[in-house]
């Protein structure tokens, strides 16, 4: 019987290129995949059209659109892991996390951004900072389109560039904004020890992406869960075994992030699966609550398939 073929996007990086490349396969699955150029667009068209049928998924994007019921389940794959101290730049006047208080801050693109959850999650729980006592103003509109922001977060201008606002002082600040100007700098000093540190002293290790499977696949197809966790570990093992040895010729940022935190731990840069990640997934459906993003935290195995609850690379 010739295996099914998987409409697929996913990002090529580090982790994922064995599967890219053709070198590993899900067994009794083909993922044929389409190369979706802004990441971000492809999130959208799967969560208001489930147009693929195994998707790269931004986190935040996928607990707000599984709290609108919209029919695809994630698996405990995590592609993407990221350090977001270095997320917030701010006008000069800016001197301490809570001079924010009071102020106006801008967000890249929506509310539900998985960047801007975790960088206010900093704000809050590591720096003190009231995040209702600051109005944020969004750039751009959110993927769930039934999704409606907390009261004080606002939208930003039409025609008006979040970065000039910046430079200018009308913003104090903002997540997710290139800026290059002399009167604008990173919040947080030395942002990407000041992660590691984060890593070190308090297990925070945020993650960014996930994989999500159109929910008729798994239910006419009860192997296909299974089949791509383990080809997606597989992809990852020859990654982080290439990383360990010191074999990739010219290793990205995020490459060398990985690294670090390998140096750092001794263990897998990348872990997959639910056991080894409970934790930083509590945090980020605490976070979602405390922001507003999602009623109530649900259970972790509500998310997951549940033939992967077990599987952990």
């Amino acid at each position: 019987m010739a295996a099914l073929k998987l409409k697929t996007v996913t990002r090529t990086q580090g982790n994922n290129l064995a599967l890219k490349d053709g070198s590993v396969r899900p067994l009794g699955f083909e993922l044929d995949f389409e190369e979706v150029p802004v990441l971000i667009d492809a999130f959208r068209r799967m969560v208001r059209g489930l147009e693929y049928d195994v998707c790269e998924m931004a986190l935040t994007t996928y607990v707000c659109a599984r709290a609108y019921g919209t029919r695809f389940t994630a698996l405990p794959i995590f592609l993407v892991r990221a350090f977001h101290h270095g997320a917030i730049v701010v006008n000069a006047d800016i001197r301490h996390p809570k001079d924010l208080q009071g102020r106006r801050v801008g967000v890249n693109r929506g509310w539900t951004v998985t960047t801007g959850l975790w960088a206010r999650s900093i704000l809050q729980h590591q720096y003190g900072v009231d995040l209702t006592k600051i109005t944020w103003v969004l750039s751009g509109d959110e993927h769930v389109a039934e999704y409606r922001a907390p009261p004080y977060v606002q939208t930003l201008e039409p025609g008006r560039k979040m970065a000039d606002l910046v430079v200018s002082g009308e913003l104090a600040g903002a997540i997710g904004v290139d800026i290059d100007a002399p009167n604008v700098r990173p919040l947080i000093p030395d942002a990407a020890q000041a992660g590691l540190d984060a890593l070190r002293l308090r297990g925070h290790y945020p993650i960014n992406h996930l994989v999500v499977v159109r929910d008729e696949l798994l239910a006419a197809h009860p192997d296909l869960a299974p089949a791509l966790f383990e080809a997606f570990a597989e992809s990852k093992r020859r990654y982080v075994a290439r990383l360990r040895a010191g074999a990739i010729a010219q290793p990205t940022t995020i490459d060398e992030t990985h690294r670090a935190v390998m140096d750092m731990t001794g263990a897998d840069p990348l872990p997959y699966g639910l056991a080894p990640n409970r934790r930083v997934l509590e945090e980020a459906l605490a976070a979602a609550v405390e922001q507003g993003i999602i009623p109530r935290a649900p259970a972790l195995e509500e998310l997951f398939a549940h033939n992967t609850h077990h599987l952990a690379a």
